[in-house]
């Protein structure tokens, strides 16, 4: 009885143990059962990648596709998961089971603390799951890249690209009008508005802060919800705004226009070049990367011949009583938000990035497109028989969890929680960019985009304002002066311009229908005088005397009366506000518009060699070598002591200092993973524009005083990006991330 009670209780044992090792084995199949599959996988996609590869016949892809952790599987997959069993499954390494388990012998720490350590297991687990899960990620990322690489050598280069590359290009060309919209009407703005010197100033530098915003923005939600919808997304806030700044009025307002316009097109620099890169194979990257880089510059041009064309046309103008008007350079600002206007329009016609498709787990739609990609270039390259192969894409293995919140919550909670969601992982995927893996590269790229940025756009900006002052000095010399001279009973009616009058005096003299432009009267009587209906700017009277004068219609306002007496005199319906003056300063349009459009025109030959050497020499050797003869042509600067040398030193400049910008674009693209692409892109270019701020500001504040100070600070930190460029990995021949 002893030995068949004894057995009786360790068969008991058996019996609890087996249990035990049911339990476990139920908990940790799905896991197995998914191993198993991975590896009947990836055998599935080798041979079927390889059968694509070798072009054979279509018999090895019998069955029905199915969709199926990132793979498309045939019948032959179900057929062996229904063969599959719990009794079948091996022992796993990664999950092992105490050795006593399997003879029955229970834990020793069983029993009612077993439901806390299975708690405490059971994260354990967790954590060693979601490490294996990166693990794979990663892999299937790898394995991805160079799939997907084959692929566009399979769907070829031809007029779908050339379609995006004209539509992406529009987007492109309206970055590049928003940098010259505010410089451009600054000159008339500042008149109809009152400006002072730091309210143009700050107008100057709002559009380069929103662009700051938008860059960052708008790159990191590129990799969470998509290149084509962010873009679209930013450039309608972008034409939005821009249409608004045409009509409003305030300083405030059209100041907070620029500003969301700016934050708007911020966005379009780093996701036209991340989108457009995952349309194109390995060996047409680097040159049509550079190509897409002329419509900047076809954007600086456009807004230059726009300026020239509308803004000195002032009759183009209307305006209702003293409180709404509506001038020449208002019309401009609206013709500038065209090209994004039409970017909106074409985009709406193109895809979604498939390489974004893939790296979210999208097999379907990704496929869809690329199908549509190689059957648009067969049929215009005249082979319309030829059908896409593909049949089997890698898709990365997905980190985010579906989240089930229910129909009771409310609309505005749910959009609560998506929104916060969404920012986490924007926040993960910026500090992802400086990970252990990509810190020295994102470090390095911080310090070249700085340079290049600081230098580029201080000396761009400096450069018209040293025409400027150069004009100054030299309409200065032409100054006519006159000392007590005395006019009496005479009519003026012609335009008076650049003239000094010190202690004058004019007696019962009438100033009519007429038009001052720098005029200075000091020290001087007007008695009995008559002032009608003048416009003037740059006029100014210092300690003069008025008696028995009467002002009416003008807007020689109490501020251009600067320590004056005034005795029995009247001012009588005043010109109210800062009145846009008519005066034509063809000058100045030649300086602002012609010189702008020449410097803009002046980077064709460096865009053109730029992108036929790119992928000849390389990135790194575009940019480096770009960025020496930069610094080296800065020296000349110091040589520029006239208006045509400043114009010719701006033109060699800007036609180098371009190939600069296209490698730094190219090498950008390559150097981040897709789903990391448009973040660090994003970044960087909001470095590149705070970069600019600073440039501007301290280059522009040595207007006047020296031209030593800006031109050893462009070099110098050119010679620094020129050296850390050097430093970069080359990517030159390798598959897109």
């Amino acid at each position: 009885m002893d030995d068949d009670g004894r057995y009786r209780d360790n068969r008991s044992d058996f019996v609890r143990g087996a249990k035990d090792i049911a339990k476990v084995a139920k908990k940790q199949v799905g896991k197995k059962v998914g191993r198993g599959m991975d590896k009947m996988t990836d055998e599935y996609t080798k041979r079927s990648y390889k059968r694509f590869e070798e072009e054979d016949d279509d018999d090895d892809y019998a069955g029905v596709p199915s969709n199926d952790d990132g793979y498309y599987r045939n019948d032959s997959r179900a057929i062996d998961d229904e063969g599959h069993s719990d009794s079948t499954e091996g022992h796993d390494e990664d999950d092992e089971i105490y050795e006593g388990e399997y003879q029955g012998i229970p834990r020793a720490d069983s029993g009612k603390g077993g439901s806390v350590d299975g708690v405490a297991a059971a994260q354990a687990q967790q954590f060693r799951d979601l490490s294996a899960y990166e693990g794979e990620r990663r892999k299937d990322q790898e394995e991805l890249a160079q799939q997907y690489e084959t692929i566009l050598q399979e769907c070829g280069h031809g007029k779908f690209q050339w379609t995006l590359y004209f539509v992406l290009g529009l987007a492109l060309m309206a970055d590049g009008v928003e940098i010259f919209v505010v410089g451009f009407v600054l000159p008339s703005a500042e008149k109809d508005m009152c400006l002072s010197e730091p309210n143009k100033g700050m107008l100057g530098l709002i559009v380069y802060l929103g662009m700051m915003v938008g860059a960052f923005v708008w790159g990191g939600l590129a990799d969470r919800i998509g290149r084509r919808q962010t873009l679209l997304i930013s450039l309608s806030i972008n034409s939005v705004f821009a249409f608004f700044s045409s009509f409003v009025q305030g300083y405030s307002s059209f100041l907070f226009c620029r500003l969301a316009s700016g934050v708007g097109i911020g966005g379009s620099i780093p996701i036209v070049f991340s989108y457009y890169s995952e349309f194109l194979a390995q060996e047409k990257r680097g040159e049509h990367l550079s190509w897409l880089c002329m419509f900047w510059m076809i954007g600086g041009i456009y807004a230059s011949a726009m300026a020239w064309a509308i803004i000195p046309h002032y009759g183009w103008s209307f305006q209702m009583g003293s409180a709404y008007q509506f001038h020449s350079w208002r019309v401009f600002v609206l013709v500038c938000a065209f090209p994004s206007v039409a970017a909106i329009s074409a985009l709406t016609t193109m895809p979604e990035s498939p390489r974004f498709y893939l790296e979210n787990g999208k097999h379907d739609e990704a496929w869809m497109i690329l199908k549509q990609v190689h059957d648009t270039n067969m049929r215009a390259k005249g082979y319309p028989e030829r059908v896409f192969s593909v049949t089997t894409i890698k898709t990365v293995k997905q980190l985010d969890e579906l989240m089930d919140m229910g129909d009771s919550i409310a609309w505005h909670q749910k959009w609560r929680i998506k929104l916060t969601s969404l920012f986490h992982q924007v926040w993960r995927n910026f500090q992802a960019v400086f990970s252990p893996e990509y810190r020295r590269t994102t470090y390095m790229m911080m310090a070249v985009w700085f340079s290049m940025s600081f230098s580029y756009y201080g000396l761009t900006v400096w450069f018209p304002d040293m025409i400027k002052y150069l004009q100054k000095q030299e309409y200065s010399s032409r100054t006519k002066v006159f000392v007590k001279e005395k006019v009496e009973h005479v009519t003026f009616n012609f335009t008076l311009e650049n003239q000094v009058h010190r202690q004058g005096e004019y007696f019962n003299d009438k100033f009519m229908n007429l038009k001052m432009r720098s005029m200075v009267f000091e020290d001087s009587l007007f008695e009995e005088c008559y002032f009608e209906d003048i416009t003037s700017s740059n006029t100014f009277f210092k300690n003069c005397t008025f008696i028995a004068t009467l002002f009416y219609n003008t807007d020689l306002f109490k501020y251009r009366l600067i320590n004056c007496k005034l005795i029995n005199s009247t001012f009588l319906h005043n010109k109210e506000g800062c009145m846009l003056s008519d005066v034509s300063d063809d000058n100045n349009a030649y300086m602002v518009y012609f010189v702008s459009f020449l410097g803009t025109l002046a980077v064709l030959p460096g865009n053109i060699v730029s992108a036929l050497l790119m992928d000849k020499i390389g990135r790194l050797r575009m940019l480096a070598g770009s960025s020496v003869i930069s610094c080296i042509s800065c020296f000349f600067l110091s040589f520029g002591n006239s208006e045509s040398a400043m114009i010719a030193l701006l033109c060699l400049f800007g036609g180098i200092s371009i190939a600069s910008w296209n490698a730094l674009d190219v090498l950008t693209v390559e150097l981040y993973p897709s789903d990391k692409r448009t973040t660090a892109f994003g970044f960087l270019n909001a470095l590149c524009k705070l970069a600019a701020v600073l440039g501007i500001s301290i280059f522009t504040s040595f207007v006047g005083i020296t031209k030593a100070v800006p031109i050893l600070f462009a070099s110098g930190a050119l010679a620094v990006g020129s050296f850390l460029a050097l430093k970069l990995p080359e990517t030159r021949g390798q598959v897109l991330q």
